[in-house]
């Protein structure tokens, strides 16, 4: 009787042993480094930095709701035509040095190099912030904003490398709206807008440069399906404040969605 309480001591002893060597020996990523939510080396959301990770963030119903349609998109740097701007890497070229296919679009302004270093760079369609921070060293600043498509599919647009942030998590920002600056990611790149277009209700960070393209789509063949410019070459974007005469105060169309326009002189 005492061997066989003897021998079940040590086995747990032996087990406790091996747990704390086992325990000690993992290897333990930051957050910036996840690739599962079970690495992660602190409960998610916690504060960061003085901040909040909020690629972890979950949005409320009230928050998800919403999220308004993107009827109408426009370039996110230059003018509202793409005018003194320029796609150096486009959508899903080859980059060898990189060892994969590009996830996005590389914007430059025309004077190349840094000489657009701080140039405004504009949602492309309205949206609502769920993400606005700076994910890895490499990427640098980002905003990534949420958007629905015509028949209520989830879109994501990728704002990287920027210089300056200018919205914050859970704000609504309108089409034409700066949110943010051109930038170099830490001085890792000439200054430029790496620009991405997903489908997904997720928060799409990954890298710049991937095997297959996943939940990613041509961001200019995008843009140019909804690029419903007026006579101008001009659209106001729907969410945002129209003044319909010169005499009459402003006046929201339908703040709340986006996907109803109205003639409201009639």
């Amino acid at each position: 009787m005492k061997s066989m309480r003897l021998l079940i001591t040590l086995v747990l002893a032996a087990g406790v042993v091996g747990f704390v060597l086992w325990r000690g020996s993992r290897t333990m990523v930051s957050e910036e480094q996840l690739v599962g939510y079970q690495q992660a080396d602190k409960p998610l959301e916690t504060p960061m930095n003085g901040g909040l990770d909020t690629r972890f963030a979950m949005l409320s119903a009230w928050q998800a709701n919403q999220i308004p349609l993107m009827s109408r998109m426009d370039t996110p740097m230059g003018s509202e035509n793409g005018a003194l701007v320029y796609n150096a890497q486009k959508f899903w070229e080859m980059n060898e040095k990189r060892g994969g296919h590009h996830a996005g679009d590389d914007l430059n302004g025309i004077g190349g190099m840094n000489t657009d270093l701080g140039d405004p760079v504009y949602a492309a369609g309205d949206g609502l912030v769920v993400y606005a921070g700076e994910p890895a060293f490499g990427w640098g600043n980002m905003v990534i904003l949420a958007h629905r498509d015509d028949g209520g599919k989830p879109i994501r647009t990728m704002y990287a490398h920027l210089d300056e942030i200018k919205v914050s998590w859970g704000v609504l920002v309108f089409r034409g709206d700066v949110v943010g600056t051109a930038g170099t990611g830490n001085d890792n790149y000439p200054a430029h807008l790496h620009f991405e277009l997903s489908i997904t209700d997720g928060i799409p960070i990954g890298g710049g440069y991937l095997k297959e393209p996943l939940v990613r789509l041509d961001p200019a063949s995008f843009i140019e399906e909804r690029h419903d410019a007026g006579p101008d070459g001009i659209s106001s974007a729907p969410l945002r404040y129209v003044k319909l005469y010169e005499d009459e105060p402003w006046t929201s169309l339908d703040i709340k969605g986006g996907e109803k326009m109205f003639d409201l002189r009639d």
